[in-house]
């Protein structure tokens, strides 16, 4: 990993990515082999994507990010006495880093690490909050934060992971106990965890909030043909598909899928796939976790639940979480 020179004046440091092409085409051929096919939400964010994502979060439907902030905004001071100050401050998966920003004032981290997929976006977020915090050290990551993820070198602090979004919630639940048990071991020994996840709620304020007029989810969920396309040397047709996205009680989760709209081929790094008329790729899931279920998802991946926050409409949860201490070694 190779850090740029960071820009006069200020303490940024960007990483750019060494990423190899052969594991990602063969991530969305296997994909696109299964039965129901799936592309993993992680490609929807290619520097549009990442845009159209942004736009999402401004929609009226969309209340995850609103509450969130809320959450953030009113209780940043209380977090800090939870959390603690001076922490080395990691945020995978940090898009715009937006979220964060609304806590810098308060936890005071030595150095915060920003990670995300998208290269030019992470940098350019990174730069944003390098203005508005002159002091404060920024590494920007371009990273797959769902994969094997090598971090900077810096002081042997204690870290604190920010995982806001209610992200987690893309993952099946034995996906995201990996996840969290992943970065529990990189961030080492005391982390802590600070982490957005979505409740449950009305059937139709979750299909609205994924379905929203202006159509910016359709065209963020069409985008990742495109990127597909880009990655995988595809000829993908977006316009031959459909934005599909409703709540699933059973599972309690938001799918979204692309629905084919005829019989067609298409063609993804020299490999032919059939689609049936109304056959769908699942792109993403959106479970919806309660306190205590979360909680219990958590201390299978080897984090203690300490304290939660809610916005006013009870729509939305921040909590924080410490890494439990490693369990004696048995001889």
């Amino acid at each position: 990993m190779r850090a740029l020179d960071p820009r006069q004046g200020q303490r940024l440091y960007f990483y750019p990515r060494s990423a190899n092409r052969g594991d990602v085409v063969g991530e969305i051929l296997e994909g696109l082999r299964r039965t129901p096919r799936r592309i993993h939400p992680k490609f929807f964010y290619d520097s549009h994507g990442s845009q159209l994502f942004d736009r999402i979060t401004e929609s009226t439907e969309y209340y995850p990010t609103r509450a969130e902030k809320e959450i953030l905004r009113r209780y940043r001071h209380v977090i800090a006495a939870h959390t603690g100050t001076g922490r080395v401050l990691i945020e995978p998966g940090s898009g715009s880093s937006e979220k964060v920003a609304l806590l810098i004032d308060a936890l005071r981290p030595s150095a915060y690490v920003g990670i995300d997929i998208a290269g030019d976006h992470i940098q350019l977020a990174a730069e944003r909050l390098a203005r508005q915090f002159p002091e404060l050290e920024c590494h920007a990551v371009e990273a797959d934060h769902s994969a094997e993820v090598q971090l900077p070198r810096l002081p042997g602090v204690e870290r604190l992971l920010f995982y806001p979004g209610s992200s987690i919630g893309n993952l099946d639940p034995h996906d995201a106990v990996a996840f969290l048990r992943r970065w529990r071991e990189l961030a080492g020994a005391g982390c802590g965890l600070l982490i957005g996840v979505d409740r449950p709620k009305q059937e139709a304020v979750l299909n609205a909030a994924y379905n929203d007029k202006q159509g910016v989810t359709a065209a963020f969920n069409k985008n990742v043909l495109n990127h597909v396309n880009r990655l995988a040397d595809g000829d993908f047709n977006p316009d031959a598909f459909a934005h599909v996205a409703f709540y699933n009680p059973a599972c309690s989760r938001v799918e979204m899928h692309l629905e084919s709209q005829c019989d067609q081929r298409v063609r993804v790094a020299g490999e032919t796939f059939e689609f049936c008329a109304g056959e769908r790729i699942h792109t993403e899931s959106s479970y919806k976790y309660t306190t205590r279920a979360f909680a219990a998802l958590a201390a299978t991946a080897g984090f203690r639940h300490r304290q939660t926050w809610y916005d006013s409409n009870d729509l939305f949860a921040v909590h924080y979480l410490e890494a439990e201490p490693r369990p004696p070694t048995r001889h």
